[in-house]
């Protein structure tokens, strides 16, 4: 039986068509994967099922019967609940308060039963095994409960449809397993679910179904057991994409970089840094691999000069110290990487346009601007029409090579790569790791920093597990398992 239906779903933005004549299934009780590239009209759709947007033309049937949803309000009446990437809980609230905020008994001006309450919704997480303590702050909750937090409160609304964007992306492995088991026991209790995701490997693992976005149009829907990773990712760029990442062993040259006992404050005067010992040699790829708010950025801004220490050095070859070129490529493109009111060819050259040949007689040279912006767009394959287009307009994918392609001109030494691949789609992360496999081609020593293990592990020739501040363990990529670090990124111990 359908429980979801879109009919020609359109959705424009100006001149840009976001959804394009959307058609969508999705059955009572399944699992529906939504794939697409970085702009394919994935958020859009979704903002749509869920009332943050109205569509241009098109119908939606729930249960076989046209509904307008005209609000998120008018979302949840039908039964429909959001989870974003990005938690919306309140840290300081307990879990039932954070679980009843917004809804009709909160102002209802009658007196609020805080026991009564917390008494529902633990009676609710046993019915669904999302075991959580109802009266604990959130503040106090690992990520993964945080996300239990979440789901009982689309559940609490009575979502009998739950729509989860990215749900994994700040997830341990452990902590992503068992979501994917909850979320398997909550569709063979009845409910629908929409999963979108980037990670190939979890939508074959979860879910029946999978549509597939590309440039606002759906290209495909197919079933999971008819199909291959390989198949879908080849759907979603509508080209032969290379899944396995070809790294030939490393070839070390001399120290690059010394970090000894580093400490490393926040905005708020804490160490979130904490002892940080290790080593990087040319030719080498660290990978960090941690679950967000360890301290990576923390970690990261120190070495690029950008953050200053606690206590602790950070030395340089002592011979080559002079000419070692840092690229950084920063976790937030937009807030960090980007100046977004500046065009392709301004944002390339913001760290070099007091140069040579950028600038002659204090004028910036507009020719030599374009060919170094054109020249950049193309072998970063920058999906633009010209290098006069501001970055504020081009999607999260062509961003991010925008900014590889200004942090890699000048050949640095060392390169900090800080969540190169967020929120990128299966065809710019290629592009991605074969330029940083390039430049470590070159000798140049780089520090990989993701929250996306799978990632870490292909593209890393050394591992450094970061909990809390501290790097526990550092492992060989060779011996080293998904399951051995996801143990050490929630803080457990290697017994190996």
């Amino acid at each position: 039986m359908n429980y979801l239906r879109l009919e020609n779903i359109t959705k424009s933005f100006g001149l840009f068509v976001a959804n394009d004549k959307i058609n969508l299934t999705i059955e009572v009780g399944k699992i529906h994967g939504i794939l697409g590239e970085n702009g394919a009209g994935k958020t859009t759709l979704m903002n749509i099922i869920s009332g943050v947007y109205q569509p241009d033309s098109g119908n939606i049937y729930i249960e076989n019967k046209v509904v307008n949803i005209t609000s998120p309000k008018t979302a949840i009446k039908l039964g429909i609940g959001m989870i974003y990437q990005h938690f919306k809980l309140v840290p300081s609230l307990t879990v039932t308060e954070n679980i009843i905020l917004g809804t009709n008994q909160v102002w209802n001006f009658k007196p609020l039963n805080l026991l009564q309450k917390q008494q529902e919704i633990s009676a609710l997480s046993q019915k669904y095994q999302l075991e959580i303590d109802p009266t604990a702050k959130v503040q106090d909750l690992p990520v993964g409960v945080q996300q239990r937090v979440e789901i009982l409160k689309v559940l609490y609304r009575q979502a009998t449809l739950l729509i989860l964007d990215e749900p994994t992306a700040v997830l341990t492995p452990q902590e992503a397993t068992t979501l994917i088991s909850i979320l398997r026991q909550l569709a063979n209790q009845g409910n629908t679910i929409i999963f979108i995701s980037h990670k190939l490997s979890e939508v074959m693992s979860l879910c029946d179904d999978v549509t597939v976005l590309r440039r606002g149009k759906v290209v495909g829907t197919v079933n999971t057991k008819n199909t291959t990773n390989q198949e879908l990712a080849e759907l979603m760029v509508g080209k032969e994409v290379s899944l396995n990442l070809q790294k030939s062993p490393p070839r070390l040259g001399e120290l690059l970089l010394s970090v000894k006992n580093l400490k490393v404050a926040d905005e708020r005067g804490i160490n979130v840094v904490k002892n940080v010992n290790f080593e990087l040699r040319e030719g080498e790829i660290l990978g960090v691999a941690g679950v967000d708010g360890n301290g990576q950025r923390e970690l990261a801004d120190a070495i690029a000069g950008l953050r200053s220490i606690e206590d602790g050095k950070i030395e340089f070859n002592s011979q080559k110290s002079q000419d070692i070129k840092i690229g950084y490529i920063p976790e937030d493109r937009q807030k960090m990487g980007l100046v977004l009111q500046f065009n392709i060819g301004e944002n390339l050259i913001l760290k070099v346009f007091k140069h040579i040949p950028f600038v002659k007689n204090l004028l910036l040279q507009k020719q030599v601007i374009k060919n170094h912006a054109n020249s950049v767009i193309s072998a970063f394959d920058v999906r633009t029409n010209s290098e006069n287009v501001q970055v504020s307009n081009l999607s999260g994918g062509n961003q991010q090579k925008v900014v590889l392609g200004r942090e890699l001109a000048e050949n640095p030494s060392l390169i900090i790569a800080m969540q190169p691949t967020r929120g990128l789609d299966v065809g710019a992360t290629e592009v991605v790791h074969h330029k940083l496999l390039e430049e470590r081609e070159k000798g140049a020593g780089i520090l990989y920093i993701s929250t996306e293990l799978e990632e870490v592990m292909k593209i890393s020739d050394r591992i450094a597990v970061i909990y809390q501040g501290e790097f526990i363990d550092i492992l060989d990529t060779n011996t080293a398992t998904i399951e051995e670090i996801g143990l050490l990124m929630g803080g457990g111990k290697n017994v190996s």
